[in-house]
């Protein structure tokens, strides 16, 4: 008999897991299309309040109002940014308020890299903190870093 709660314990687990991960995937699914379709009440719906956007410019760490305030404009030009989402895999731990993710997505940059963490709340799993990356390829490195020397030179002076 114990054996058999054990079984339908962990079948149970099992189904929450696979459930929160597929809303989640839901959630991120619908945070890009309401980019792409300049939906700014829904895209922001979709993060908590204190939400944090790490851009690929390294100045910019958008906490949520000021986010807001950056992407506005280009939401109210009714074209936003459209990422496609290319592989996702998420990340939960049993009986957690607190996912993880990351995503490789085809974007007007090329390639970028999305992760970032999402928090259970009482309206369902909204996003807490994300960080967009612009990938380089290996072989690429170095002329990327080359290119890129002068302005995270001037960057660093700046932050000492």
């Amino acid at each position: 008999m114990k054996k058999i709660a054990i079984f339908i314990f962990l079948l149970f687990s099992i189904t929450i897991s696979a459930q929160d991960k597929s809303n989640i995937d839901q959630v991120l699914t619908q945070w890009h299309k309401a980019a792409s379709e300049a939906n700014f009440e829904e895209y922001f719906s979709l993060m908590t309040e204190d939400g944090v956007f790490i851009g690929t410019d390294p100045t910019e760490n958008w906490q949520n109002k000021d986010f807001r305030a950056f992407s506005k404009p280009y939401f109210d030009r009714g074209k936003a940014w459209n990422f496609k989402t290319l592989e996702r895999n998420i990340y939960t731990e049993e009986n957690s308020d607190i996912a993880w993710f990351d995503e490789l997505l085809a974007t007007q940059m090329g390639i970028c890299r999305g992760s970032g963490v999402l928090k259970k709340t009482e309206e369902g799993w909204k996003i807490a903190h994300y960080v967009l990356s612009i990938t380089i390829p290996n072989e690429n490195v170095e002329e990327a870093t080359a290119l890129k020397k002068p302005f995270d030179q001037k960057l660093i002076d700046s932050l000492d």
